[in-house]
């Protein structure tokens, strides 16, 4: 029995304690303005009602990746991972970061302040653009479903054109 989902903590938002089992890929639907104290929400297509906030240093390396119009994100996939070693008020409380980011060719470091007055480099990798067809998803109507499926949830022209080419035909499956 995996026990993963008895694991989420009651919050309105990403956090930590959701990511100790392991990252997560995710798909971003869109990005809507957030508090003074979080100012950006990043809603995810997996996780409707709970908001990735990523943390400033975060926020950079995204705006690094995929520019500064937050509304060019949708569609765009990101790996998310708990890193026990964030900093909060000079403790270690865990946080979570960003491993990899579709939309980039190769990887992306940002130097990023970890400490006053000392900077780090932080490196992102490459996420393939849109996720793999699942293999169960095998004659037409399954892929039918599916493109329907990944169209309403922020598939982009290239993957809808892919599903397209990888579906086979019906002479295909008789």
């Amino acid at each position: 029995m995996d026990i993963t989902d008895s694991l989420a903590a009651n919050s309105a938002q990403q956090n930590y304690d959701e990511y100790l089992s392991g990252p997560k890929t995710v798909t971003v639907a869109e990005v809507t303005r957030g508090t003074v104290e979080q100012p950006v929400n990043v809603e995810l297509v997996e996780f409707p009602g709970k908001p990735f906030k990523p943390a400033k240093s975060v926020r950079r390396v995204l705006a690094a990746a995929w520019g500064t119009d937050a509304s060019q994100w949708t569609g765009r996939r990101l790996t998310i991972y708990g890193d026990p070693s964030v900093r909060y008020g000079g403790k270690e409380v865990g946080g979570l970061r960003v491993s990899h980011v579709s939309h980039i060719d190769k990887p992306i470091t940002v130097a990023l302040t970890v400490t006053r007055g000392k900077r780090a480099p932080f490196t992102v990798q490459p996420l393939p653009d849109f996720p793999p067809i699942p293999d169960d998803v095998q004659t037409l109507a399954q892929y039918q479903d599916y493109y329907r499926h990944r169209a309403q949830n922020g598939a982009g022209p290239a993957e809808l054109q892919a599903i397209q080419q990888a579906a086979p035909t019906e002479t295909q499956e008789n």
